[in-house]
């Protein structure tokens, strides 16, 4: 099936939460699983290529309080590994991805370039309660490649935020994660589809000018 080409002038890369608190995890049996899905090593190698062909590339990243009061307090059946609350729904509290902590920073794998974006973020979408909306629309974006995860956490909210503000967007399968059982193949063959051009990195750098 033909392919529409990349246009560096109105594409940007987003990397979601490549941060060390979700790659670098202090469980290290959690950490080995989710270097082995190569996701490091793909937003690496998407990052080298969206650089040599003139794509900004901004990093959204969770920045919340130490007090977690930015954090969305909902109520929900389960934790973030799905476990069910023994005592019924309760709110959900409190994240990882702590502002100006270590833990809170990118990878040192992908550390972020002069010229590139950080912008912090409130909540799962990277578009909710941020600037990056009208600074993707003011640096004349409207295209997004998207890495980084977790798939069906993050990827999943900016994914639709992107669609309903007509974005088009391309999620590089292979340069994103989840650590659910079933969650990355159901988003990416279910989910995706429809609302996105999915693809791997390989896929997306052959489509950019260079095809590098």
């Amino acid at each position: 099936m033909p392919q529409v080409p990349i246009d560096p002038s109105r594409t940007a890369l987003i990397f979601f939460d490549m941060l060390n608190c979700y790659v670098h995890p202090p469980d290290p049996e959690k950490e080995r699983r989710i270097l082995a899905t190569g996701v490091v090593e793909r937003c690496q190698a998407m990052g080298r290529a969206a650089r040599a062909a003139g794509i900004p590339v901004f990093y959204t990243n969770g920045a919340h309080r130490p007090d977690s009061k930015d954090y969305a307090p909902t109520l929900s059946d389960a934790n973030m590994e799905l476990e069910p609350w023994p005592d019924g729904p309760r709110l959900m509290r409190g994240g990882v991805a702590i502002a100006g902590t270590p833990a809170g920073e990118v990878i040192p794998e992908l550390a972020p370039e002069p010229g590139d974006w950080v912008i912090g973020k409130p909540r799962w979408s990277a578009f909710v309660g941020t600037s990056l909306d009208p600074v993707l629309r003011g640096i004349g974006v409207d295209t997004i490649l998207l890495a980084g995860g977790s798939t069906d956490v993050g990827i999943v909210a900016t994914a639709y935020s992107a669609r309903d503000l007509a974005y088009h967007l391309i999620v590089l399968r292979d340069a994103c994660q989840s650590q659910r059982p079933g969650a990355q193949d159901f988003c990416m063959d279910r989910l995706f589809p429809r609302m996105a051009r999915v693809m791997t990195v390989a896929q997306a750098c052959a489509l950019l000018p260079t095809g590098r």
